[in-house]
């Protein structure tokens, strides 16, 4: 058995992405931004499964389960797992932002943030705990060559 995290992370996504849609179309007003900031928004949805698959793929490539829940025989430290060890979490939040940014609705930016917090404080908590109790130094050393998620963080 795995770490005991509750809900899936995609899951959860996708809920708050329909829940942002609805709020954030027909019931709160929009902020218009400047076209860049429009830009960036694509940008980052074009960006965001890509970051996604290719994470994906990696669990797959090591005959792993990438759903948090499940027990895990490797770290994986090669491909996009060498610049940030959660990926498949970062293109969530990630996306998340390019909907705001493109459809200038804020609830997306608040289900950005709330998604952040959530994965940041229970999810991706859980599996450090599992993975440090699991693969001791190992992880430890994997654990300070790669940033939690990207360069600075």
């Amino acid at each position: 058995m795995g770490p005991n995290v509750r809900g899936n992370p995609l899951y959860i996504s996708v809920y708050l992405l329909i829940f942002s849609y609805i709020i954030g179309e027909f019931i709160l007003p929009k902020y218009p931004m400047i076209y860049l900031f429009n830009f960036l928004g694509l940008f980052l949805i074009f960006i965001s499964p890509i970051i996604f698959f290719s994470s994906r793929n990696a669990f797959y490539a090591h005959e792993e389960n990438p759903l948090p829940q499940t027990d895990t025989d490797k770290i994986i430290k090669t491909g996009i797992y060498a610049y940030s060890r959660n990926p498949i979490y970062l293109s969530f939040v990630l996306f998340h932002l390019g909907m705001f940014l493109t459809f200038e609705n804020t609830v997306y930016f608040l289900s950005s943030i709330g998604l952040f917090f959530w994965l940041n404080n229970f999810v991706i908590e859980e599996e450090e705990k599992f993975l440090k109790n699991k693969f001791k130094a190992d992880y430890d050393r994997y654990c300070k060559s790669v940033k939690k998620w990207v360069f600075f963080y």
